[in-house]
């Protein structure tokens, strides 16, 4: 027999008896975006990282020390930092 809903979308507004509301919507969400904390979470480790990281290289250039790597360093941490926001919003459009 298969099951009488198939895709997250499909499940009705209203819980099934004996649970309540607030425990169903918050299933239902997580049914329709799974992980979604959890990603979240993981884009805001790597964005602190990111920014410890740039904020390490770039007092490296304010000092004048190994200038030529710490540039390209900076320019992979903020890529980084970039990218984290990029996610970050792309998760706020859902």
């Amino acid at each position: 027999m298969p099951p009488e809903y198939s895709r997250p979308d499909q499940l009705p507004d209203t819980p099934p008896q004996g649970m309540s509301r607030e425990k169903y919507a918050r299933l239902k969400a997580e049914a329709q975006a799974p992980y979604k904390s959890l990603r979240k979470f993981i884009y805001g480790a790597v964005g602190i990282s990111g920014a410890i990281g740039a904020f390490v290289f770039f007092t490296q250039l304010l000092a004048g020390r190994d200038v030529s790597s710490a540039l390209p360093n900076l320019g992979v941490q903020l890529g980084v930092i970039g990218i984290v926001i990029l996610l970050f919003r792309l998760e706020k459009k859902d």
